[in-house]
C-alpha cells in the first residue's frame, strides 16, 4: 500500500471516528492538526502533494505529527516494500486493506453513482467487512433470493419501511 493510499484512508477513518460520516477534507485536517497536536503545522497543497503521490515521502518531523493526529506507529505512514504480503502479518491488515479498497472504490464512485458509493461506505464501516462480502458472495449463489431480497428491500416497500407483515 503507498502512502498516499494510507493517508486517505486515515482521513476517511477519522471522519468516521468524530461522527462525520465521511472523510475529514484535507483542510480540516490542516486546521485540526494545527490545533490538536504541538507543531502540526503543514499546508493543504503539502498534503495534497502527498496524498496524489506527487511527494512519495515525508519529513520526518511531518510522519511524527501525522502519526500523532491519527494514532497510527510513524513507521505505517511509509509506502508497503514492492511485493510486499500483507498476508504474513495479520488477518487485521487484510480488513484493513479490504476496508481501504472500498472506501477507493467508494470515492471512484461518488459522483456517478452516489448509491453505489454509500453502499462500499457501509460495508466499509462495519467492523466484519468481509464477513458481509462473503454473506453477499451467498446470496448471489442463490437467485430467487437476490429476487426476494430485492421485492423486499425495494423503497417504498412496506416491509423495508419498518412495518411488519403479519402475513
Amino acid at each position: 500500500m503507498k502512502l498516499s493510499e494510507k493517508i486517505r484512508y486515515l482521513r476517511e477513518v477519522e471522519g468516521q471516528v468524530r461522527g462525520l460520516d465521511r472523510a475529514l477534507t484535507q483542510q480540516e485536517v490542516v486546521r485540526a492538526l494545527a490545533d490538536e497536536v504541538h507543531g502540526g503545522r503543514i499546508s493543504q497543497s503539502y498534503l495534497s502533494q502527498l496524498e496524489s503521490g506527487a511527494r512519495p515521502h515525508l519529513t520526518n518531523t511531518t510522519r511524527m505529527v501525522l502519526a500523532k493526529f491519527f494514532k497510527v506507529h510513524p513507521g505505517f505512514l511509509v509506502d508497503d516494500p514492492a511485493n510486499f504480503e500483507a498476508e504474513l502479518r495479520t488477518g487485521e491488515i487484510l480488513d484493513d486493506q479490504l476496508d481501504l479498497w472500498l472506501v477507493a472504490g467508494a470515492e471512484r464512485f461518488c459522483k456517478r453513482d452516489p448509491e453505489l458509493s454509500r453502499a462500499l461506505l457501509a460495508i466499509a464501516h462495519r467492523e466484519d467487512s468481509r464477513r458481509c462480502l462473503l454473506l453477499l458472495e451467498q446470496v448471489l449463489k442463490t437467485p430467487a433470493l437476490v429476487e426476494r431480497l430485492g421485492a423486499v428491500l425495494k423503497p417504498g416497500n412496506r416491509a423495508s419501511d419498518g412495518e411488519r407483515d403479519d402475513q
